[in-house]
């Protein structure tokens, strides 16, 4: 299978807070870029640089060499890959499938099964970095699917990432995913609960940033979303209603093969109780403020 290079047109289905960065870099790489997304205002920008409008997933797929999809839920992907009218129906023979959204391990196989009946490659390949990884090309990016294929999309997603590893056969770059929830989880929710004590305490938060960041209890989280708590900013890099999604879906992969979660289930405890008080568009570090809520009671 030949490499997806700069001369292959591509599509990308789905422009929310991470794809509509990752589509932007593709286009700053020379891709010629054809884009479609629910809300079509979030692809004004794509198009004013160049990329191209369709319709529908279908316009998409039957024009491009290879389809990224981002998407938001499991029922999202299975309506663009096998609704009327998607992806998989529309494609021509040989285009390569990519879906980057994080969805249940199952599905991804689904999809790959389908495809490799339709004579088209498909990999899934979750990402991980929030919208400042996305933005700045730095994402980790966990693949499942066949050799041949991961080879073909290397430039593709050298592009978009730093890291980039072949986890094994279709769903297995979900399954990898599902790992890295469950570790965020328990570094956000340290970062939201050592916050909250350094404010009661009555300590500056910047300064004790700057020393537990950088020893044993450094994480992502608290190099990345603690300095937005400081700053008072709780804007999605990532949406507390799509890490509700994906805490389900680890609870639910957990419990098929027998796996202790408990970590998840306080996770879904938890970010539920700040979707329901209405923050299910905040940021995953909007933790803090249910902590803070809870604190002063």
């Amino acid at each position: 299978m030949e490499p997806i290079d700069n001369k292959s047109p591509i599509g990308f289905i789905g422009l929310g807070v991470m794809g509509a960065s990752m589509a932007s870099r593709l286009l700053e790489a020379g891709y010629t870029l054809r884009v479609h997304t629910r809300t079509a205002s979030k692809a004004a920008n794509l198009l004013e640089r160049g990329a191209m409008w369709a319709p529908d997933p279908a316009a998409v797929a039957a024009q491009s060499r290879a389809v990224i999809t981002m998407l938001g839920f499991p029922e999202d992907v299975e309506a663009v890959y096998f609704g009327p009218g998607g992806v998989l129906e529309s494609a021509a023979p040989g285009c390569l499938l990519i879906d980057m959204t994080t969805t249940r391990p199952a599905l991804s196989r689904r999809i790959h099964q389908e495809a490799k009946g339709r004579n088209l490659p498909a990999l899934d390949a979750p990402v991980s970095g929030g919208d400042i990884g996305a933005r700045e090309g730095k994402l980790s990016i966990m693949v499942g699917g066949d050799a041949e294929a991961f080879a073909a999309a290397k430039g593709l997603f050298d592009i978009l990432g730093t890291r980039c590893v072949l986890q094994g056969g279709a769903g297995s770059g979900q399954r990898v995913k599902l790992c890295n929830q469950i570790a965020g989880f328990g570094s956000t929710l340290g970062a939201c609960e050592a916050l909250s004590f350094a404010m009661r305490a009555g300590l500056d938060p910047a300064k004790v940033l700057e020393s537990i960041g950088a020893g044993a209890a450094s994480s992502w989280a608290l190099a990345n979303l603690a300095p937005r708590i400081i700053r008072g900013d709780f804007e999605p890099g990532f949406f507390v209603r799509h890490f509700l999604k994906d805490i389900k879906l680890a609870l639910e992969e957990g419990e098929a093969m027998g796996a202790f979660t408990p970590g998840m289930a306080l996770a879904k405890e938890l970010y539920a109780s700040l979707e329901r008080l209405g923050m299910g568009d905040k940021g995953t570090q909007a933790l803090y403020l249910l902590l803070e809520g809870a604190g002063a009671k």
